[in-house]
C-alpha cells in the first residue's frame, strides 16, 4: 500500500472515530437530559396520582382516601423518580459496557424505592382500613396486625430480592436450591452456632428488647433475677450491664430466647386526651347520655386500660356552652402497637361523633388528640 492510500485509510477511521464519538455524546446529552426531566417530573408524581384517583372516588371516600396518601407521598415520588430515571437507561443499550455498568445501581435503587413504597402502602392500608373492617366484623384488635404487617414485608423484601437478581441476569432460585442440599451437611456439623444465629434472628425480628433498655431476667431458678441494662446484641450473645454490681452478664442468645424477659424500660403507658364542646348547655339527661357513649366506645378499644377513663363535663370560663375532657391510657409493648391503638382511637373518635348527632347533639371535636407519654408503676 502506498503512502496516499496508508493516509486516506486514516483519514476514514479518524471520520469513523469521530462520527462514533458524536454518536457517544449524543446519547449522552439526551440521558443526561431525561434525568433532568425525572427529576422534575418524580416530584409531581404524587400530585398526579392523587389527581387520577380523587376525581375517581365518591366525596365521602376522598378524606379517608387523603389519610392513605399524605405519609406515603415522599416515599412515592423517590419510586416514581428512580423508575422514570430507569427507563431512561434504555437509550444507552447500543453501549453494553456503560450501559451495565449503569444499569446495576440504577436498578437497585429503583428495586428498593418502589419496594420501600409497597411496604410503606401496606402498612397504610392496614392502619387505615384494617383495622376499620376488624371492628366492623366485630373482631378484637390485637398484635396480629404487626405480624401480618412484618410478614408481609418479610414477603416484599424477599420479592425485591428476586426480582433484582432477575433484572441482573442472576438465577437466585437456582442458587438457594444448590445452598439448601450443601446446608443439610452444614447443618450437622453446625448446629450450635445455627441455634445461636436463629436465637439472634429472633431477637432482632420479635424485638423484645433492644439495646439501651433495662430488662429484668432469670437466669437461675435458685438465684435472683438479673436485673440491668442491654448493652448490645450480637451475632452469638447478648451483654446485659447488672445494675447493682456493674458486672456484665454475657448470655448466648439461644438461652435468652427462651427465658422469660420483663421490660421495664416498656412499662409505660399513653395517656390521650379527648375534648369535645357542645355549644349549649347540657341538661343532667344529656350529660348522663355523653358519658354512657364515650364510656361504651373507649370500653371496646382493644388496648385501653380498662377502668383508665375519666369523663368531667364542665362549663368552660371563656365562652358560652358546656366542654367534655375525657381521658384514659392506652398501653402497648412497642411504638408500632401504640400506632395501631391511636389509629382505632380515631374510628372510635368518629363512632362517638356519629352516635351522639344522631341525639341532635350538635359539638366540636379538637383536633388533634393529644397524647402525653406517662411512666407506669414498677
Amino acid at each position: 500500500m502506498d503512502i496516499s492510500g496508508l493516509f486516506k485509510l486514516l483519514s476514514q477511521l479518524d471520520g469513523n472515530l469521530q462520527q462514533s464519538l458524536i454518536q457517544i455524546a449524543f446519547r449522552l446529552v439526551i440521558f443526561v437530559v431525561l434525568v433532568i426531566l425525572s427529576l422534575i417530573i418524580g416530584r409531581f408524581v404524587p400530585l398526579l396520582v392523587n389527581f387520577l384517583i380523587v376525581r375517581s372516588l365518591p366525596q365521602r371516600s376522598r378524606s379517608n382516601y387523603q389519610k392513605f396518601v399524605e405519609p406515603i407521598r415522599q416515599s412515592m415520588a423517590v419510586a416514581g423518580t428512580f423508575t422514570l430515571i430507569a427507563l431512561s437507561l434504555s437509550i444507552l443499550q447500543v453501549y453494553p459496557g456503560l450501559f451495565n455498568f449503569l444499569r446495576f445501581f440504577l436498578y437497585l435503587a429503583t428495586t428498593i424505592s418502589v419496594a420501600w413504597l409497597v411496604s410503606r402502602l401496606v402498612r397504610q392500608a392496614i392502619r387505615v382500613y384494617g383495622i376499620q373492617l376488624l371492628q366492623q366484623l366485630g373482631q378484637d384488635l390485637n398484635d396480629l396486625t404487626l405480624i401480618v404487617e412484618t410478614f408481609a414485608n418479610v414477603l416484599i423484601g424477599f420479592m425485591a430480592v428476586t426480582m433484582f437478581a432477575q433484572s441482573q441476569n442472576f438465577n437466585l432460585i437456582t442458587l438457594i436450591t444448590g445452598l439448601g442440599v450443601g446446608g443439610v451437611a452444614v447443618a450437622f456439623a453446625a448446629q450450635e452456632t445455627l441455634r445461636q444465629l436463629i436465637g439472634t434472628l429472633v431477637l432482632y425480628l420479635d424485638r423484645p428488647i433492644v439495646p439501651g433498655e433495662y430488662v429484668r431476667v432469670n437466669f437461675n431458678p435458685e438465684a435472683e433475677d438479673a436485673y440491668g441494662r442491654v448493652e448490645s446484641i450480637g451475632i452469638r450473645s447478648t451483654k446485659i450491664r447488672v445494675a447493682a454490681h456493674n458486672t456484665l452478664i454475657i448470655v448466648p442468645n439461644s438461652v435468652m430466647v427462651a427465658k422469660d424477659i420483663e421490660n421495664i424500660s416498656r412499662g409505660k403507658k399513653v395517656m390521650a386526651l379527648l375534648y369535645l364542646d357542645f355549644p349549649q348547655a347540657l341538661t343532667q339527661q344529656e350529660e348522663a347520655l355523653v358519658r354512657q357513649i364515650v364510656q361504651d366506645s373507649t370500653d371496646k378499644l382493644f388496648g385501653v386500660d380498662t377502668g383508665s377513663t375519666r369523663i368531667g363535663i364542665f362549663q368552660p370560663e371563656d365562652r358560652v356552652g358546656t366542654r367534655a375532657r375525657v381521658s384514659f391510657f392506652m398501653v402497648g409493648s412497642n411504638e408500632d402497637s401504640i400506632g395501631l391503638r391511636k389509629r382505632a382511637l380515631e374510628i372510635a373518635s368518629a363512632s362517638i361523633s356519629a352516635r351522639l348527632k344522631k341525639y341532635n347533639l350538635s359539638f366540636d371535636m379538637e383536633e388533634p388528640t393529644i397524647y402525653v407519654d406517662s411512666p407506669i408503676s414498677i
